[in-house]
């Protein structure tokens, strides 16, 4: 018998879900689960991932929030049947470590993407560097981020970043408007890349930084790379995993 532990965001959608499953369904205590069965959209995943990575247990979402890349489809019937049936995605997150304007230093772990974002009316001028050789003296935007392959539809995407295979050992480093270079279209660097972006001009140009969602104000540099030793897994219904939806997002 499968134990699972539910966990569901503060929606009244998805805690009428919670209602409802936890009437059918037995339930444990996180840390004796088998499984955790978390009810929303995508933040709410990537929360439970961030708060329960300690535990080392798969994640089973079903989507009771908005676009839901990261969950499965909310049914009541069945549910055990599908945590059996279900397939397996590790992925690996981005370590961000930026140092604010008080020589205060913050770290931070991402699933899908560290952003570095203007924080004024003036674009962000930021002096880019990957495994320590500069590759970009000034670079001029409103913001510039680095993706996983599992982030690469997210925000990435949306700032006309490419999509990237999962299992595949790529970073995109994707710049948000970018005006000089003019025509600067990001990279794609490899998974092992420790990338470094020092803010120039921080008190003319003030730069922020986020990871997930959590944010580092007036930063001055940030340095980013992959964190192997955190494995974050990720169940998904036969058919419909990450590697699939990824390869859908591209022909629509």
């Amino acid at each position: 018998m499968v134990k699972i532990a539910f966990a569901a965001s503060d929606a009244q959608i998805a805690q009428r879900a919670l209602e409802r499953l936890q009437a059918r369904y037995a339930s444990v205590p996180l840390e004796e689960a088998d499984v955790i069965v978390a009810l929303g959209g995508d933040g709410f995943m990537l929360q439970t991932l961030h708060g329960t990575m300690h535990l080392n247990i798969p994640v089973y979402g079903m989507n009771c929030g908005t676009v839901g890349f990261l969950m499965n489809e909310f049914q009541d019937d069945s549910l055990v049947e599908r945590l059996l049936a279900a397939e397996e995605e590790v992925i690996n997150p981005l370590s961000m470590v930026a140092a604010d304007a008080d020589g205060v230093e913050h770290k931070a772990l991402a699933i899908n993407e560290v952003s570095l974002l203007r924080a004024g009316p003036q674009a962000a001028k930021l002096r880019v560097s990957v495994d320590g050789k500069v590759r970009m003296d000034e670079l001029v935007c409103d913001g510039v981020l680095v993706s996983t392959p599992a982030g690469s539809t997210a925000y990435n995407y949306s700032a006309r970043g490419p999509i990237l295979p999962i299992g595949s050992d790529v970073l995109a480093l994707t710049a948000m408007a970018a005006f000089r270079p003019r025509r600067w279209r990001g990279a794609l660097l490899p998974k092992s890349a420790k990338v470094r972006f020092d803010v120039l001009e921080p008190q003319k140009r003030p730069v922020m930084a986020d990871a997930d969602s959590r944010h580092s104000a007036n930063v001055v540099w940030v340095e980013i790379a992959s964190e192997p030793n955190v494995r974050h897994r990720i169940q998904f219904d036969p058919g419909h995993g990450l590697e699939e939806r990824l390869l859908r997002e591209q022909f629509v």
